[in-house]
Parts: C-alpha cells; sequence; structure tokens
C-alpha cells in the first residue's frame, strides 16, 4: 500500500510540473501568445549559445572548387 501511495504521489507530482493539471500558459490568448513567443525565444537563443560553443556560427573557409595544393 505504500508503495502505490508513494507512485500516485510521484506522478501527481510529475503531472503538475508538466502543465497536465495545472495550465502552463495563460487561458487569455493574447498572454499566451505573449507567452509562447518568449518560450520559442528562449529555445532559439539556447540553439545560438549551442552553435556558439561549438564554433558552428563560423563562417566556413573552404574553397567552393577544388584546389591542387601542391607544386605544379
Amino acid at each position: 500500500m505504500r508503495k502505490w501511495l508513494l507512485v500516485m504521489a510521484t506522478v501527481w507530482t510529475l503531472a503538475g510540473n508538466t502543465g497536465c493539471l495545472l495550465p502552463m500558459y495563460s487561458a487569455d490568448p493574447a498572454r499566451r501568445s505573449q507567452q509562447l513567443i518568449y518560450t520559442s525565444e528562449n529555445l532559439r537563443a539556447m540553439l545560438d549559445e549551442w552553435e556558439r560553443i561549438w564554433f558552428l556560427d563560423q563562417p566556413s573557409h573552404l574553397t567552393t572548387h577544388s584546389v591542387h595544393g601542391g607544386i605544379i
């Protein structure tokens, strides 16, 4: 019985954190759209930061055509 109650308490806690029991966004459409924009901007900023850390935002210095590289 104790394990069952512990499992139910865990499920209840996790469901509350994911927005199932308590809505994550406001019911007002104007406020909800503002919250969604802020959320998407935060995710975009996270992607930009990830690319900056791994140097993926740097320009490519590769040529568009093959070069020999040796002495002809």
